[in-house]
């Protein structure tokens, strides 16, 4: 079954994430005739993932140091997430009635801490808007128009206007499988895991500590440090705390971690220095330095065989990793469209009233809030600028 739908007017969106959801919303409210085709039986299936423990919307911190955890693409996003940043998705939350709240590390949540509320609030707006949503629509490529494998069959849609909000290429169970890189025509820039946990080759007396939190700790890794907690896990180290570090670890950088953050290595000897008498090191460290059991675990395991002075390994203790999770694993990924191929608008430079948005493009950022926010900010974007070609 082969049906061509022209719609004059008509803004097509590929993807129903965060991003495709936001440029429906800014072009329905202009009074554009507004399509969202995706693939999965339901839309936003990543954010809702992402909320199950808690929907970390953005960061209430200065703009400037917002925007500095986009790393290279810092220049380029500036002037979108300056216009959706930390304020105004607040805002934009509390307009859809969820309250937010900022915990003690900036990081802010809807006050019913889940995504689901949120999300059924914001489709509901955009039904009242005229949205129409097709699920089950998997763009499988170009001819004649956007082709897509639905229930009933091969479907080609046009349409003035279309904004790309395919998402990245982790958690494809979830839709984000970057299969629109095989037809797209335009250059990749290489997909990367970011946000993930690493994989050590642990010696057995680790395996007591599998799914054991780190706490209190000071992690870094090149450039970049973070005071975020870790877990110890049956494959390796994974937890936001290395999230952070990922992208640097990612490209080469060794991962040391500060296991007394709050002392400095000249206190650390001076209290090593108390006469241990019979007690063992364990003891030792315990009731000198207060080392609880997985922080001594963790020195044992990467720091044998261990120096005479222990103060600048316990400062800096070298982690082993065999390399980064796989990409399917990953919370997010680098990579994408590059942002050469696109214009100001996110519009691509070859294709006039064709727009992308979101984690398909070239950018990345620790977990925080910064992803969430990135991905709003641009497909709001690229929503706004297709309303503005369809009103040309």
């Amino acid at each position: 079954m082969n049906n061509e739908a022209p719609s004059p007017k008509t803004a097509l969106i590929i993807g129903a994430g965060p991003a495709g959801l936001m440029a429906a919303d800014v072009l329905s409210a202009r009074g554009h005739k507004v399509v969202v085709a995706e693939s999965k039986p339901s839309v936003a299936r990543k954010l809702l993932m992402a909320g199950k423990s808690g929907l970390n919307l953005t960061k209430d911190e200065p703009l400037d140091q917002f925007l500095d955890s986009y790393g290279e693409a810092r220049s380029v996003l500036q002037p979108i997430v300056s216009a959706f940043g930390p304020p105004e998705v607040q805002a934009w939350a509390e307009s859809l009635d969820q309250e937010v709240f900022t915990g003690s590390t900036g990081r802010v949540f809807p006050k019913a801490m889940k995504a689901s509320p949120l999300l059924r609030n914001w489709l509901g707006k955009l039904a009242q808007q005229g949205v129409e949503v097709k699920t089950r629509h998997r763009w499988v490529g170009m001819k004649d128009g956007y082709v897509f494998e639905t229930p009933d069959g091969r479907l080609t849609m046009k349409a003035d206007a279309v904004v790309l909000a395919c998402g990245g290429s982790s958690w494809a169970r979830l839709g984000s499988d970057g299969a629109w890189m095989d037809f797209v025509d335009l250059p990749i820039a290489p997909i990367k895991p970011t946000n993930m946990g690493f994989d050590v080759a642990w010696s057995t007396h680790m395996e007591k500590y599998f799914g054991t939190p780190v706490k209190g700790v000071r992690l870094m890794a090149g450039p970049q440090e973070s005071r975020g907690e870790f877990v110890i896990s049956k494959t390796g180290i994974e937890g936001g705390g290395v999230y952070e570090l990922s992208r640097f670890i990612r490209d080469g950088e060794t991962l040391q971690i500060d296991l007394l953050p709050d002392m400095t290595i000249e206190n650390i000897r001076k209290r090593m220095e108390i006469p241990r008498g019979k007690a063992s090191l364990s003891n030792h460290l315990r009731k000198t330095l207060k080392l609880d059991p997985v922080k001594q675990a963790l020195l044992m395991e990467f720091g044998r065989p261990l120096p005479s002075d222990l103060a600048p390994m316990l400062k800096a203790l070298p982690i082993s990793l065999r390399g980064p999770r796989s990409l399917d694993q990953a919370i997010s990924t680098a990579g994408g469209l590059p942002f050469d191929v696109l214009d100001e608008n996110l519009m691509v430079r070859t294709q006039p009233g064709v727009f992308a948005a979101g984690e398909m493009l070239d950018w990345e950022a620790p977990t925080g809030g910064y992803l969430l926010t990135a991905c709003l900010a641009t497909g709001r974007w690229a929503g706004l600028r297709a309303a503005e070609w369809l009103s040309a």
